[in-house]
């Protein structure tokens, strides 16, 4: 017990001695500043840590966000427009977002790590995405912070404002051929395409915009009668036709066999003696370049016939004379024939040849031998430029046009467009003026002049009188007038179909002549200022998208927007230092740019063929485009489609 109670008391002690040591201290103000340091350094360590990793994570967050948006900016602009189509990321897509948000954001940058990024397509054909990363902490992770996790949302929208689409088709006839490798013919895969065009620029429409198409479908002329205002086009024309200039007489002898009569002995039917199978020829395609002309199958029969052994004696039994109804001599003289042996003919039945026999035995038959003198008038034509009253041009004729005054250029570079009015895409025409009137197209009234129907001859610029038929080619294929152009509207997809039937292969191959109506139905300062100026929501975009299948080929013969080109001689003649191809390559560049100056840009697409430095002088880099196939032409016109539309981030 004692020894308890001497504990207690030491204890006591103890606490009497701490107790004094602390209240010396509380009393001693000479250690406080060392206390409070000691007890705010947790706290300071907090604050200073939260800011520095904090501030990391802001950095990471900001480049992040900037990966992001690059990211799906990238995969929306290499999608362009075909989503509309598609209605999916495609791994080419995918990878242009990828890698445009790698270059932005690399792993392992500022210390992150988890890195991950996703594409998603909405349903009005944006793209959004996501991005997340770790950023590990410094400090922070004493108070069982390791990481801060990042994550930003993105999201990028192609849209397409006011927008004016012109398309000039080459529809000539070699647009009926399929380039290799292709089920259809270079004319359906062109209207395949462009339909796929135009869902997807009316699925990235802005709702507020507007988009118009055109069409100008051009070959050796174009159609765009239709659209032309009266006073535009002259009522009063000088065509290379023809008129009859006197009537020439002429009498030829003519005898006939007539009044067969059969009176004794026997002919055979036709019998069958054999038959074999007959050889099929194939359809075969006529002609090169555009002509497009083909023959159909038929079959044939190869084998030889058996010789005849059937003769015949004529006994002349009486004769006698007279005249006819318009008092010309004629001759009647009877006869009697003995035939005897057998005759071989060969037919065709089907798929097969037959081999026929009939024989005669003593056959006797009489017959008349009927001789007159017949009479026949041939006009005899002055082939030659003559005046022709049109004015019913509308409803006469077939709406393509003769182009307005133009001269022959010697020099390209410096062409006066005052004295070439056909190069000219915005004047309006004076009435009354046939210098700067369009023409009405007048196919049959036109004659070359002095050519056979089989193309044989030379050019005869004087008039010639004859009775002989000169080419009638204003109808001849490589003369025809295309299907109508249309001006800009906009169209619904049945709108597009219905047009797009229109449009059949046929005609020769002129540049110039698309590209100059290209431009003048698109021009905000010519015939359709009013309708074609921008709208409401600012400028409106123009582009004109030119795809032809084939090189420039004219023929001199042809009867097209610049009349017979060997006879009317108005842009070119048979002597030129230029070749009538090169004159019409030069002139297609001075329209295209003359369409450029109307700030129009101007895409240029060789389908099934190359691209010639004319096609790509007139498009500039990055505008044109060889199509080898309808999946290279669905490429060339996605590629258009993309980068009309207006990108942009939307979130």
């Amino acid at each position: 017990m004692i020894r308890k109670f001497s504990s207690c008391v030491e204890r006591q002690s103890d606490t009497v001695r701490h107790t004094g040591f602390m209240a010396r201290l509380a009393h001693d103000r000479s250690g406080n500043t060392l206390a409070l340091v000691a007890a705010s350094i947790l706290p300071l360590v907090g604050l200073v840590g939260s800011g520095i990793d904090m501030g990391r994570a802001y950095l990471a967050s900001s480049r992040l966000q900037a990966a992001c948006d690059a990211g799906v900016l990238a995969a929306r602009k290499s999608l362009g427009t075909e989503a509309a189509v598609t209605g999916k990321i495609s791994d080419k897509v995918a990878a242009d977002g990828y890698k445009f948000f790698n270059l932005n954001f690399a792993d392992g940058n500022y210390g992150t790590d988890s890195r991950d990024f996703t594409m998603a397509l909405e349903s009005d054909f944006a793209i959004t995405g996501q991005a997340s990363v770790n950023v590990p902490t410094s400090i922070m992770t004493v108070f069982g912070f390791d990481n801060v996790p990042v994550s930003v949302d993105c999201q990028a929208l192609l849209s397409v404002s006011d927008l004016d689409v012109m398309m000039v088709l080459d529809v000539t006839g070699s647009m009926r051929h399929a380039n290799d490798g292709d089920t259809l013919s270079r004319m359906d895969s062109m209207k395949s395409v462009i339909r796929d065009f135009h869902a997807q620029l009316e699925t990235a429409k802005n709702p507020k915009s507007e988009i118009r198409y055109g069409f100008v479908p051009y070959a050796t002329n174009v159609n765009v009668g239709h659209l032309l205002e009266d006073s535009w086009v002259t009522t009063n024309w000088t065509y290379q036709s023809r008129e009859i200039d006197s009537e020439q007489t002429t009498t030829t002898p003519q005898t006939v066999t007539r009044n067969w009569v059969a009176e004794s002995g026997t002919r055979t039917p036709w019998t069958t003696e054999s038959e074999y199978a007959a050889t099929y020829v194939p359809p075969t395609s006529g002609g090169t370049g555009d002509t497009g002309g083909t023959t159909g199958g038929y079959y044939s029969c190869t084998n030889s016939v058996p010789s005849s052994t059937w003769t015949f004696a004529n006994e002349l039994i009486s004769s006698e004379t007279g005249t006819d109804e318009n008092g010309q001599p004629t001759t009647t003289e009877y006869y009697r024939r003995t035939s005897n042996g057998t005759n071989y003919r060969q037919i065709i039945s089907g798929d097969k040849c037959l081999i026929q026999s009939s024989t005669d035995t003593n056959y006797v038959e009489t017959f008349e031998s009927y001789s007159y003198e017949q009479t026949s008038s041939t006009p005899v034509y002055e082939y030659k430029p003559i005046a022709s009253d049109v004015t019913n041009w509308r409803t006469d004729l077939n709406g393509c046009i003769e182009e307005r005054r133009t001269s022959e250029i010697t020099d390209y570079d410096n062409v006066d467009i005052t004295q070439n009015l056909d190069l000219d895409i915005d004047t309006v025409p004076t009435a009354g003026d046939s210098d700067t009137q369009w023409r009405p197209s007048n196919p049959n009234a036109i004659y070359a002049r002095s050519f056979d129907y089989f193309g044989n001859g030379s050019f005869t610029p004087e008039a010639v009188k004859t009775t002989e038929g000169f080419a009638p080619t204003g109808q001849w294929w490589f003369s025809h007038c295309p299907a109508r152009a249309q001006k800009l509207a906009p169209m619904t997809s049945d709108e597009v179909d219905t047009y797009l039937a229109t449009l059949s292969p046929f005609g020769a191959t002129y540049h110039d002549i698309g590209m100059i109506w290209g431009g003048r139905l698109m021009s905000p300062t010519g015939l359709y200022a009013a309708e074609n100026a921008d709208g409401t929501n600012g400028q409106r975009a123009r582009h004109l998208i030119f795809l032809t299948d084939g090189q420039t080929e004219p023929y001199d013969l042809a009867y097209g927007a610049y009349g017979i080109e060997g006879l009317d001689r108005r842009r070119w003649n048979p002597s030129s230092t230029l070749s009538l191809a090169d004159t019409v390559e030069a002139r297609f560049g001075v329209a295209c740019a003359e369409v450029k100056k109307r700030n129009i840009t101007v895409w240029v697409i060789a389908f099934g063929t190359y691209l010639n430095d004319a096609m790509v002088e007139c498009a500039g880099n990055g505008q044109y485009f060889e199509a080898a196939n309808a999946d290279d032409l669905n490429n060339a016109f996605t590629s258009i489609a993309r980068s009309i539309g207006d990108l942009r981030l939307s979130k």
